[in-house]
């Protein structure tokens, strides 16, 4: 049910370092042909770092990890009928022998079974704001409590209601590191107002923080917050009143549950005359190079 490429097999058996990168942002989160582009770059930074990547996905009621060039068209194609895959949605996608991109939760999931501990996305998901009525809260979050891999991210999307985001965290038990940096990054943008606990400078002070956590038997996983690259940010008013519009057109249109996020991040392309997207490439990327300096460094240690 699982199919490795030959690159990982190999990186397994040497024990080298592994980075999963996920497949929702290939065939929901970034547009045709950017996302392609942006998939085939992500290999390459974390190649460049000196790791291996991971590329995940279910494509024919197999679970991928890493995928080859036919493999990353196929998700990225507009027309590749690729389901957006979260914990809930695995068992059906695998017994119906479907394709499907997996979201950070799914990733998490496979990535553990692949025996892979460091996960680069570009930002993770959380609670939604008005969840005190409607209760949508991502299964990132829960996942987060259960499967013993770190996610490297540049903040909680700033979709989100982030103080209730970060309250869920605490309440899971899930380390929240930033690193270089003692304020919650806010996706797009670098700042959001929030202070974190715990802080770490370099990807070698991280690898030491997990391989503890693990090595004491704290099951579970731990975030670390990665900046936007200052050059590449977007000011945190400018995106405020973007999120604003946004939400209120998905009001109006009635989006909900895991077409949410996807509408909101199309609309800000929109909103922000394509700054957002060219924002969210830079720190996937940026996000990808950190995670693979961390693998590299625990597996050295």
């Amino acid at each position: 049910m699982i199919d490795y490429t030959d690159e990982v097999t190999d990186a397994r058996a040497d024990n080298k370092a592994i980075v999963a990168l996920e497949s929702t942002i290939i065939s929901h989160g970034l547009p045709w042909p950017e996302n392609l582009h942006t998939a085939k770059r992500l290999e390459a930074v974390v190649r460049a770092a000196g790791a291996v990547p991971a590329t995940i996905a279910v494509l024919d009621g197999r679970v991928k990890i890493g995928l080859d060039a036919d493999d990353l068209e196929r998700l990225a194609a507009p027309d590749g009928a690729i389901e957006k895959l979260s914990r809930r949605d695995l068992p059906q996608i695998l017994a119906q022998k479907g394709h499907g991109a997996t979201t950070v939760a799914a990733t998490m999931i496979l990535a553990q079974k692949a025996g892979i501990k460091v996960f680069a996305t570009g930002g993770i998901g959380g609670v939604h704001r008005g969840a005190q009525q409607n209760f949508d809260i991502s299964a990132d979050l829960q996942e987060l409590a259960k499967s013993d891999v770190a996610v490297v991210c540049a903040g909680p999307k700033a979709i989100l209601d982030l103080p209730l985001t970060m309250e869920y965290l605490e309440t899971l038990g899930v380390p929240v590191i930033g690193y270089q940096t003692d304020e919650l990054p806010a996706f797009w943008s670098r700042t959001s107002g929030l202070r974190l606990t715990s802080r770490a400078e370099t990807p070698e002070e991280i690898a030491a923080i997990l391989t503890a956590k693990w090595s004491f038997g704290l099951a579970g996983g731990a975030v670390i917050m990665n900046p936007v690259p200052e050059a590449d940010a977007i000011a945190e008013a400018d995106i405020k009143a973007a999120i604003k519009a946004a939400l209120a057109a998905a009001d109006e249109q009635a989006i909900s549950g895991k077409d949410l996020t996807p509408f909101l991040l199309q609309h800000m392309v929109a909103l922000t005359g394509g700054d957002s997207l060219k924002t969210n490439i830079a720190l996937v990327l940026n996000n990808a190079r950190l995670a693979a300096k961390i693998a590299v460094a625990m597996t050295a240690a």
